[in-house]
């Protein structure tokens, strides 16, 4: 079906992480590097805010970056219609209003009923494989893509390990990555946007191991395993203390309010309502190690150990407000021009089922979030 009025919508434009979407958005749409000019709308509840955040980006960037007047949509979450009416104007909406456990659903639902793809930047498990049991099939029968986690840190992740199988040029059979983050002298923080989808998703764990119990997932043929450094110590000990009460107020309703209420006393400043600074993004990068191992090519993985190891390495800028958004642009731009190298069939994917053929490595190593080898496959 074509759409009359845009190829993409961030829906959700003006809340903490959508601004930074749509000065994203903006940047794409002005680097040439699309095929033609970029058509593209910002929808939310508030007409007012929408144009203010367009309008900052246009002072940001230079009002000829947004190329061809920047459409707005009103568009409210609870209102089944406005999201009907959003997705059949689009062929893909970038939804940034989280978080998804609570808003997600409607969103989907819309597209799916409407012939537009959705990307999203949940980190939460139990949305992202609901979606998949309760929308799977009929996306896939409408021809559409919704891909979720399109941000930091699972683009990296993903997208990380399908370079590492990539440049390993055997067989892949087990990958570990360290994360590690870097902040300057302003330090670093989290919206707490992230931080409610923490506490919602762990108090319900419960709900997600019967969601994976009815998937039935198949063994995949790579282990994974993801670490993130910490420091020393101290700072493990830390992290120890605060893990454990954390996870003792989540139980508990009251707990969970508390929680919700005074994120930054509770992460010890870590998340705040306000979020970071621009000289605390400013000051932060990130950088994801990965150790792979496998077999050379010609090796049989059915006889003996693993014969070769590689070394690979993702870093960008700050992870939160910075990669993410490029991460997401980016792989909305890949869906949009790479449709050659998708799935064949629609459907609910991850970041890495759904790119693994496309080149969205390509693009983000030109926005800053780079794929390199460290060392090469050694014998």
């Amino acid at each position: 079906m074509v759409k009359s009025y845009s190829q993409l919508v961030v829906f959700g434009a003006s809340g903490f992480t959508g601004q930074f979407v749509v000065e994203e958005v903006a940047r794409t749409a002005s680097s040439g590097e699309l095929r033609g000019a970029l058509r593209w709308a910002v929808a939310g509840r508030s007409r007012e805010k929408l144009q203010a955040v367009v309008q900052r980006a246009a002072e940001s960037l230079g009002k000829a970056a947004l190329g061809a007047e920047v459409g707005v949509l009103l568009c409210d979450v609870g209102d089944a219609a406005s999201l009907a009416a959003m997705a059949r104007q689009t062929r893909l909406v970038l939804n940034c209003v989280g978080p998804y456990r609570f808003f997600g659903e409607p969103v989907v639902e819309a597209c799916v009923e409407n012939g537009a793809s959705c990307i999203d930047i949940s980190g939460e498990p139990q949305f992202l494989e609901g979606m998949y049991l309760k929308y799977n099939k009929k996306a896939a029968e409408k021809g559409v893509y919704i891909i979720g986690s399109c941000g930091f840190d699972s683009i990296p992740a993903d997208m990380g390990v399908l370079y590492t199988r990539d440049k390993l040029k055997g067989t892949l059979t087990a990958v570990e990555s360290f994360l590690k983050v870097k902040s300057g002298p302003e330090g670093t923080c989290v919206h707490d946007g992230t931080w409610k989808s923490a506490v919602y998703g762990l108090a319900d764990q419960d709900n997600l191991r019967k969601l994976r119990k009815k998937i039935g997932y198949a063994p995949v043929p790579v282990q994974y395993g993801a670490y993130v450094n910490i420091g020393g110590l101290g700072s493990v000990i830390k992290l120890m203390f605060a893990g454990i009460l954390f996870l003792l107020l989540v139980k508990f309703s009251f707990g969970r309010k508390l929680l919700v209420k005074y994120p930054e006393f509770f992460s010890a400043g870590h998340f705040t309502k306000d979020g970071p600074t621009q000289k605390q993004m400013d000051g932060t990068s990130f950088t994801m190690t990965f150790f792979g191992e496998g077999y050379s090519e010609g090796q049989d993985p059915q006889n003996g150990k693993p014969n070769v190891k590689i070394c690979t390495e993702v870093k960008g800028p700050e992870p939160g407000y910075v990669a993410t958004p490029i991460a997401m642009v980016q792989a909305a731009v890949s869906l949009l021009e790479d449709t050659a190298c998708l799935p064949k069939q629609g459907g609910v994917y991850s970041p890495g089922a759904a790119f693994s053929k496309t080149k969205l490595i390509d693009r983000l190593n030109k926005r800053g979030v780079e794929f390199s080898v460290i060392s090469k496959p050694e014998v």
